[in-house]
């Protein structure tokens, strides 16, 4: 069935003559360029961004140039952007150029360039050098990402012949944000300027942003500014909530529970050292024994006094009184020295302790609730407290330091937003306008092309053959009869139709050979049909 269509197609096609299908190979190209033209005017952005990422003293000096030379320019509403009409970019940026436009608030070296050598001094030389290097600074703290605007200011040491001690160099950098109190790319900056300026250390220079929050300072602990302690305090909150989230989420589902953590943390830095002895591993250094023996006599003459030499009858008798003593005396001193082993421990910890935790979580009560009607459902109090221990376990509680962890049961609120209506016709056919009128305009013109310039020309493409098949059927034609050649791109044609057209076609030329010629031109086998229908009547007669 397919085929036999194609194959019908195909002969129809084939019998509209090379000019039919060459007129109508124009139409259909014309019609697809003029389809293709409206397209892409209506397709094309009525805008185009000039620039973007602009300050407002920028925005302000770019829309007073647009302005005084004409040329139209929208500003965003950030106003951080200018827009111009689409095909005006390349002029308005050659206006902008030639004013200098836009400029930026921290010029680099381009400063010595607006400036000559002629008639300054070295300190004016100096200055400039550190205004180009502050801008240059500034230019590419700007490009880190996060960062809106920068503004570095340096000291450098001065050069002095009579001073003994150098002058260490310094520098402050405030920036702004695209989150306010965003303390991440400050250490980047810290590395980059210190790099940057000769003589300059990473301690020395100290980061703020526009709320006057200092974000980096000094590496000293001690000194360490409120922002980094509060970054690395939002830093282990997270970490903490997301074991416990890994933890409870198989358990309950994801949107079933909130966690909450407050981290209390100790930044100081501290050194300990430790010296343990072993009584039991000892060893004899030395021995020293002393020995010490001494004797002493005594003796004495003199007789003793006593009663006897009172008495009358004793006076005569003299009796031996001396006195002998001997005294001995022996001493052993023994010292020994022993070696006792030792073992010093020095600790120092540089970084941050956990004090104290505080964990809340909420728990959806509708999913603690389901399955409470089964008799071998867990009960709800259960569940808290494998709940509550799962927290233990994965944060890391420690009542002992007064960890406090709450856990509580509640119905959750749906807070998914509420569908806005949608917008009504009104509305968008509003909102388009532009684009609909466009569009309508197009289509009204490749209308009147069609209709007032392609069809002319194809109806009086086609009148021309038209004509020479229709003398060329009246000369054949017998006396009331029809057209007497049968072919497969032959129609018969009424008389009306042959009279219209001969009306049409007196001021041709009606001579045989001419309307031979036509025939033969408009259908090769329309007119080797004729001849064949001419051999067949003579053959008859």
């Amino acid at each position: 069935m397919g085929r036999e269509q194609v194959e019908k197609l195909w002969v129809s096609i084939s019998g509209l003559g090379a000019r039919r299908l060459a007129a109508l190979a124009f139409v259909g190209v014309a019609v697809l360029l003029a389809i293709g033209i409206a397209t892409f005017y209506l397709s094309k952005p009525q805008t185009e961004v000039l620039y973007s990422g602009l300050s407002r003293d920028d925005v302000g000096r770019i829309g007073a140039t647009l302005k005084e030379t004409g040329v139209a320019f929208d500003v965003s509403s950030d106003g951080t952007a200018v827009s111009v009409d689409f095909g005006n970019a390349a002029r308005a940026r050659m206006i902008l150029a030639e004013k200098g436009l836009p400029q930026s608030a921290n010029s680099g070296y381009e400063l010595f360039d607006q400036i000559g050598s002629f008639g300054m001094t070295s300190f004016m030389q100096d200055v400039t050098r550190t205004r180009a290097l502050e801008g240059e600074l500034a230019r590419s703290i700007q490009s880190i990402g996060g960062v809106k605007a920068a503004r570095v200011h340096l000291v450098l040491p001065a050069r002095g012949s009579f001073r003994s001690d150098q002058q260490a160099a310094s520098a402050s950098v405030v920036v702004r944000t695209e989150n306010p109190g965003d303390a991440s790319p400050a250490q980047a900056i810290r590395h980059l300027v210190a790099a940057a300026v000769p003589g300059l250390q990473v301690d020395n220079v100290t980061i703020l942003d526009t709320d006057g929050t200092v974000l980096a300072s000094g590496d000293d602990i001690e000194s360490a500014s409120a922002g980094k302690m509060a970054m690395i305090q939002q830093v282990v909150n997270r970490e903490i909530e997301e074991k416990v989230r890994r933890t409870l989420t198989p358990y309950l589902g994801l949107g079933n529970f909130q966690v909450s953590v407050v981290s209390r943390l100790n930044m100081d830095r501290t050194t300990t050292s430790e010296t343990v002895f072993d009584p039991n591993s000892r060893v004899e250094r030395s021995v020293r024994v002393i020995r010490e023996n001494a004797l002493t006599q005594n003796s004495s003459v003199q007789a003793a006094t006593t009663v006897q030499e009172k008495l009358p009858d004793q006076a005569g008798t003299v009796g031996d009184g001396g006195k002998n003593s001997n005294e001995t005396n022996e001493r052993r001193e023994e010292l020994t020295n022993y070696e006792v082993s030792s073992k010093t421990i020095e600790t120092s910890r540089d970084g941050y302790l956990i004090e104290q935790l505080s964990i809340a979580v909420l728990v959806n009560k509708q999913r603690l609730d389901e399955g409470s009607g089964d008799p071998n459902a867990v009960p709800f109090e259960h569940k808290l407290m494998e709940i509550e221990q799962l927290i233990v376990s994965a944060a890391g509680v420690n009542k002992d330091r007064g960890d406090q962890l709450k856990v509580a049961a509640v119905p959750f609120v749906d807070t998914e937003p509420e569908a806005s209506p949608e917008p009504g016709m009104a509305d968008v056919l509003l909102g388009q306008a532009g684009l609909v009128i466009n569009s309508f305009t197009a289509i009204v013109v490749a209308l009147l092309v069609i209709l007032l310039g392609l069809r002319p020309a194809v109806r009086a493409i086609i009148a021309r053959p038209a004509l020479a098949a229709s003398e060329a059927a009246a000369m054949i034609a017998g006396p009331g009869d029809g057209p007497l050649v049968e072919n497969r791109g032959a129609r018969p044609i009424d008389a009306d139709g042959v009279s219209l057209i001969e009306d049409v076609t007196r001021k041709i030329d009606h001579s045989p050979r001419k309307r031979l010629d036509q025939i033969v031109e408009f259908d090769e086998a329309q007119a080797a049909a004729i001849l064949r229908q001419w051999l067949r009547q003579d053959k008859a007669s």
